[in-house]
């Protein structure tokens, strides 16, 4: 139990129609709320999902004492396509080949209007897909929104990032139960666990590994064990086509893609109009520091704040790394009230 308001809800979209062509048949967009939505509704921060992530799993940073003040603001997490909570390629005849990270936004700024009334938001926050999707939506709707926290995140995915998602792609795509364009006649265990290692060498950092914290800091008796239970059990729970088309999702972010800019980052950065804070993790490998700083001198009013750790991309969602949540929370609520 929460001391504070929470809402679970579905929002029925009806047959959504995709940028990249396509239609995601009777659409439906999960979402949960914490906090109250006040009399100007005015205190409303986004904070969408993250690669696998819902609703559940990534709420653990709100809190009077946490990231997220729920007693303060009213916090709207609505599910990503393909999460397992909103309509996905797992269990959506004819899902779309590519679904982008703009159809995920557009779909979110009709629940803020359609369900709750809300037209400007004080802040989108986000880690990681969730980061991009907040970049998304201060360049979308550059007059809507006030600040926006990326949390190990980019404006657009690097090249060297495309890189690591190609391989897991090509991972899902070779397994025999693949049967073309991220659909599997069964879930290809085999390829899943392929997939995790994978994951597992880029998630978190090589500092991480030589200092050997998995065992150290998260307990575990050798690397074998630490693979097996943090990472193979992990993805194990997850559908392999949900997996696949968020990957393709997370390949094709580009705030700048579009009618809107024409492809042209340096446009789509200097026209937001909300306050940036940009927090990469200083050893993450998906979103590089420097991936941020070539951003920062596009955006009107930005800052750049790395993340001190060796925990990779695992800083910037830092359940149970005390420094690094300490950093992430100071740094959040210092940006919110400024």
């Amino acid at each position: 139990m929460t001391s504070w308001p929470v809402q679970d809800g579905i929002f029925e979209l009806g047959d959504l129609t995709v940028e990249r062509g396509g239609v995601i048949q009777g659409a439906r967009l999960a979402w949960q709320t914490h906090g109250t939505l006040n009399a100007a509704r005015d205190n409303v921060i986004v904070y969408p999902t993250s690669y696998t992530a819902t609703h559940a799993t990534q709420s653990w940073p709100i809190g009077p004492d946490g990231v997220l003040d729920p007693e303060r603001y009213f916090i709207v997490i609505p599910d990503m396509f393909s999460n397992g909570l909103s309509s996905g390629a797992a269990d959506t005849p004819d899902y779309p080949e590519v679904v982008t990270l703009r159809d995920n936004v557009l779909a979110q700024s009709r629940l803020l209007g359609e369900v709750f009334g809300v037209e400007r938001v004080s802040a989108v926050y986000g880690f990681s897909m969730g980061a991009m999707q907040a970049y998304h939506w201060a360049a979308l709707f550059p007059e809507r929104v006030e600040r926006v926290i990326v949390v190990c995140g980019s404006a657009r995915t690097a090249l060297h990032n495309r890189v690591f998602l190609s391989g897991l792609l090509r991972t899902l795509e070779a397994a025999p139960e693949h049967l073309g364009q991220g659909r599997f006649s069964a879930e290809p265990r085999a390829a899943l666990r392929a997939f995790a290692h994978i994951y597992a060498g880029w998630g978190l950092s090589q500092d991480f590994y030589r200092a050997e914290l998995f065992r150290t800091a998260l307990g575990f008796p050798d690397l074998e064990t630490y693979l097996r239970a943090d990472w193979e059990e992990g993805f194990a729970g997850c559908r392999a086509a949900n997996l696949y088309a968020q990957a393709v999702s997370w390949l094709h972010g580009d705030i700048s893609a579009g009618d809107l800019y024409g492809g042209d980052l340096s446009r789509a950065l200097s026209a937001i109009q909300a306050r940036v804070l940009l927090l990469p993790g200083e050893t993450d490998l998906y979103f590089r520091v420097a991936d941020n700083a070539a951003e920062l001198p596009h955006l009107r009013f930005g800052e750049l704040r790395p993340i001190p750790s060796i925990w990779g991309h695992r800083a910037g969602s830092p359940a149970g790394l005390p420094e690094e949540l300490d950093f992430l929370k100071g740094e959040v609520r210092r940006w919110l009230a400024g």
